[in-house]
């Protein structure tokens, strides 16, 4: 843990201490390292399945692809933010860039935590820098009011959490989640206990986010830069989910009766974003809408309890982050050349830029989930869970893939087919640097059609 977590911390003052010239390269290069370092937490699981295990901190099959994720994400936001930034102060570019790392340590501590007040603790604290990052760099006026929705949401949804926390540790004596599984289950017969229940998830709904509590999430992903964009769709979703995987273990007798209402929303919510997309005219609107149909999948299959819903939740999650956050870099390159998101302002792009169609087509591809991609294994293995629990659930995942379909061609058609609209007149080409970044993130969702075991968080 230690050999990533120190060099993360060590990112800040190189940031701060670099030549104005070398910044970004040295920056990118420094993450870079620890991201292929973080690569190795992959290796050989112990038979506990538990590893790498110290006294506050470890990594099981669970949390080592979530980790690995964070990592390998931090060089891609890098990458991307760099021309966003280059008009800006050299102190204001640094700044951003140590709010990216100390983001980075944050997520690591969450996701390796053993102790959940802990986890709690880290969930917490991602909120900070990823409030800064919306409101002090994001793109228009509506960013204070964005990132107040995301603020208030998530903390009014985490504080009950607290408490349950509390009232748990004074109930068993230990928060750790080594030992937790191994702790007495309650007779949770009260009403008390149905609100300790819905308090330990609602937080982590809220962060995933459910549908009906998701209102911060268009706006947050509309009005944030590059890399808040892309650190909220790929990481900071996921922490919804890791929680819920993590608190599901305790709240064992309740959850067959309680869970009904949050597994109709969730499912509901997938048809609804997905027809919300089918209508939108701003690009990050509708791919921030599109994780919010993915998500709701994602807490179906965590809430019905199955190890395939648990396994198929996970695979998604990780493929969704990849091809999440690839979609909203492509959207910020066509930002960045029509300053604009809406969609029918910039279409037929493929005449002008082929080989960003070729990355727009891989990565719409991978959003509707296509056959070998880990997104259809994860949405398969969901749907497959769901229809074992109860086949009605059929109507409404089945509706969802056909909405998601029809909304990523609709995405995809409007953004490079067509006629090339006359007042884009001239286009900056495809940089290497956005190239790079693309293949960084598609490369990998490829690769683990091959081994998919990596991410299926079974200890085999």
């Amino acid at each position: 843990m230690l050999k990533i977590l120190i060099p993360t911390f060590m990112l800040m003052p190189t940031t701060w201490l670099a030549p104005a010239k070398w910044l970004w390269p040295t920056a990118l290069a420094h993450s870079f390292i620890i991201a292929v370092a973080s690569l190795a937490w992959f290796k050989y699981v112990p038979e506990t399945g538990w590893s790498e295990l110290s006294l506050y901190m470890a990594t099981d099959p669970l949390s080592t692809p979530l980790l690995v994720l964070s990592c390998w994400l931090l060089p891609l936001m890098i990458l991307a933010s760099q021309n966003h930034l280059s008009s800006e102060p050299v102190n204001r570019q640094r700044m951003y860039i140590t709010l990216l790392t100390s983001l980075q340590a944050f997520l690591i501590m969450a996701f390796g935590a053993t102790e959940i007040l802990m986890f709690y603790v880290m969930f917490e604290a991602t909120l900070i820098p990823t409030l800064v990052i919306i409101t002090r760099w994001g793109n228009q006026m509506e960013r204070l009011n964005a990132g107040t929705y995301f603020l208030f949401y998530t903390l009014a949804g985490s504080l009950p959490l607290l408490i349950a926390l509390l009232a748990l540790q004074n109930h068993t004596g230990t928060l750790s989640l080594l030992t937790l599984q191994y702790a007495h289950a309650m007779p949770l017969t009260t009403y008390a206990d149905k609100l300790w229940w819905a308090a330990c998830l609602l937080a982590f709904l809220v962060k995933m986010p459910l549908y009906g509590v998701h209102l911060w999430l268009p706006k947050a992903h509309v009005e944030a830069p590059v890399a808040g964009s892309m650190v909220l769709a790929a990481v900071l979703l996921k922490l919804g989910g890791y929680g819920m995987m993590r608190m599901m273990m305790i709240l064992e007798p309740l959850t067959k009766e309680l869970s009904y209402p949050f597994i109709i929303f969730a499912l509901w919510g997938v048809i609804m974003t997905g027809s919300i997309c089918l209508r939108q005219t701003d690009l990050k609107s509708l791919i921030a809408y599109s994780s919010v149909s993915h998500m709701g999948l994602v807490a179906g299959g965590i809430l019905i309890q199955t190890p395939w819903g648990f396994t198929g939740a996970l695979v998604l999650m990780i493929a969704h982050g990849l091809a999440s956050s690839a979609l909203f870099c492509l959207a910020n390159t066509n930002y960045e050349r029509t300053h604009s998101r809406t969609m029918l302002l910039a279409r037929g792009l493929q005449m002008v830029l082929p080989l960003m169609t070729a990355w727009w087509f891989i990565a719409s591809l991978a959003n509707l989930a296509l056959p070998p991609l880990p997104n259809l294994m994860g949405e398969i293995m969901i749907i497959t869970s769901l229809f074992n629990w109860s086949p009605w659930t059929l109507a409404l995942t089945g509706a969802g893939t056909l909405i998601t379909a029809g909304y990523s061609l609709y995405m995809f058609l409007m953004t490079q087919r067509g006629p090339l609209p006359p007042h884009i007149l001239a286009l900056d080409p495809s940089h290497t640097r956005e190239h790079l970044l693309m293949a960084l993130h598609l490369i990998p969702l490829i690769l683990l059609i091959l081994k998919p075991e990596l991410i299926w968080g079974w200890t085999g």
